[in-house]
């Protein structure tokens, strides 16, 4: 397919990487030069020679959020036979846009690859990015089947598995999934700001769990959590009645009397966590899978976490999730190793065996 890409920062770039190893033909653009030609040099695609116009059966704009809708509006008047996508991570407040400006809204269908990295720009680009990734379709009684069609022939390209929802739908679905994560990833890291290093240094796994993606684009987020402010206000004013439930029965504890249910809110607070988690997909976006932790020690060495690695391989395990976490000034990490718990026992008497030092 000729696809047209809008825009080569990491989303761009990437869907260029992905859709050139396809063998589609790809063009770039970009409203700062430099940014399209370090695309082009990664191999994301080329760019138009001077003077021609491309002629794609797709453009697919990869703009920053705020002028993702003016982006689209151009290509369907600039492309008048192309099929014209985005990939916002807002769907809502795009089509609002492109329908008040009159955009031919049949030839428009919006998109999102629930896909990221905490590094932007080109070249933080993968060609992998979208591999096993959902990437959601929101098209409306006015698009067309064939560009509905043509957009979800792309995103397969990439090794994405493609949903249909509507707009209205995918605008509260990744308020709860995606852009609540990220104001509370982001709340919890900035305690971190003013708190003594001794303090700090303590941090363990669950802390960087919790806050790896704090380490985001706050110009970008900010421009997100705007576009979607209805649906995220709405998720965020259960999560703020929950919190102060939660305070209440602390500072009830806290005065030390018996504090009557205040032990049971934060009990239920929990338990409604592990409920919830537990909803999480699980591999190949299948149900949840409860896995057995094999915890290795492993020193901080060169070529060890290679050698743990063929040694799981040799035993016949197949690792589930990895973790590896390192000890307050220790020379070795702990390396979390989940499987199946039926190959578990196996694992870590064959690790024993071959030198490993099992903890816990």
């Amino acid at each position: 397919m000729r696809v047209h890409v809008v825009g080569t920062g990491l989303i761009g770039t990437s869907l260029g990487l992905a859709l050139t190893r396809h063998g589609d033909e790809v063009t770039l653009e970009d409203a700062i030069p430099t940014h399209a030609a370090l695309a082009r040099d990664l191999g994301a695609g080329r760019l138009p020679t001077a003077g021609e116009e491309p002629d794609p059966e797709l453009v697919v704009v990869a703009a920053p959020p705020d002028v993702v809708a003016r982006c689209v509006l151009g290509a369907l008047v600039r492309f008048p036979e192309a099929a014209v996508t985005d990939v916002a991570s807002v769907k809502g407040t795009v089509l609002a846009a492109v329908r008040a400006a009159g955009g031919d809204t049949t030839r428009y269908c919006g998109s999102h690859p629930m896909a990221g990295r905490e590094r932007s720009g080109a070249v933080a680009g993968r060609h992998d990015l979208f591999d096993g990734r959902a990437w959601v379709l929101t098209p409306t009684p006015d698009t067309r089947p064939e560009v509905t069609a043509r957009v979800a022939e792309v995103a397969r390209a990439t090794g994405a598995a493609v949903r249909e929802v509507p707009p209205d739908v995918h605008d509260r679905a990744v308020a709860a999934v995606s852009h609540v994560p990220q104001l509370a990833a982001s709340l919890v890291a900035a305690r971190l700001e003013d708190l003594d290093e001794d303090a700090v240094a303590l941090a363990g796994q669950g802390l960087r769990d919790v806050t790896r993606i704090a380490a985001s684009d706050p110009h970008l987020w900010t421009q997100i959590l705007a576009g979607n402010a209805r649906a995220v206000r709405a998720v965020l004013t259960g999560l703020a009645d929950d919190l102060t439930a939660v305070v209440a029965a602390l500072a009830a504890l806290e005065a030390g009397d018996d504090a009557p249910g205040a032990r049971g809110t934060i009990a239920r607070t929990i338990a409604a966590g592990n409920a919830g988690q537990a909803r999480i997909p699980g591999k190949h976006g299948g149900a949840s899978t409860v896995y057995e932790t094999v915890r290795v020690l492993v020193p901080d060495e060169p070529g060890q976490l290679g050698r743990l690695f063929a040694d799981v391989g040799e035993i016949g395990a197949n690792i589930e999730e990895f973790h590896l976490d390192h000890g307050l000034g220790q020379d070795f990490g702990v390396a979390e190793v989940d499987v199946v718990p039926a190959a578990a026992a196996a694992l870590a008497e064959g690790l024993a065996g071959r030198g490993w030092r099992i903890h816990g």
